[in-house]
């Protein structure tokens, strides 16, 4: 939480031989903007995931993956660049992309100019399979997201998400 907490202000100052400085805390405005965006990170992940499981028995980290492979040159990256693009780390994409090599949908392969380097490939039934749950999965994004807003909305929150994503 991001609000002052009651027993900090009764315990008084810090002791003196760490001085701590006073913490920024947020002014009604930015808890006004705040905690709706708080909720949204936690609400849209979620309702997203479902609808995915829901229609198609993948995570929406599942669904990145595939898509990011799809919208690649041969349907190939390394795993180290599919692992930033779908927002994850290189562990959590190794297990990913096991479980989709056991459908059938991605398969590794090592970089033949440098072996340090593994690739991940989407298959034509992985393709074909992403093909059949985008529509599903578009239509999501578009009923929780981009249909909400207006277009000069719209703009903004890709403005705003560019500065955040580029602070992270």
């Amino acid at each position: 939480m991001v609000v002052v907490p009651a027993s900090a202000a009764a315990r008084g100052p810090e002791p003196p031989d760490e001085p701590a400085a006073e913490p920024r805390w947020l002014s009604t405005e930015e808890r006004a903007a705040w905690m709706p965006f708080a909720a949204l990170l936690f609400r849209l992940p979620a309702a997203l995931d479902a609808q995915l499981q829901r229609d198609a028995g993948i995570s929406h980290f599942e669904y990145m993956v595939l898509a990011s492979l799809s919208e690649a040159g041969d349907r190939t990256l390394r795993m180290s660049d599919l692992a930033a693009m779908a927002s994850g780390s290189l562990s959590r994409l190794s297990h990913v992309v096991s479980r989709l090599e056991a459908r059938g949908w991605v398969r590794r392969e090592p970089c033949p100019s440098d072996g340090r380097y593994t690739y991940a490939i989407l298959t034509d039934a992985g393709f074909r399979k992403l093909a059949a749950i985008a529509p599903g999965h578009v239509e999501a994004v578009r009923a929780l997201v981009i249909d909400a807003l207006n277009a000069r909305q719209l703009r903004q929150l890709g403005d705003i998400s560019e500065i955040i994503n580029g602070r992270l």
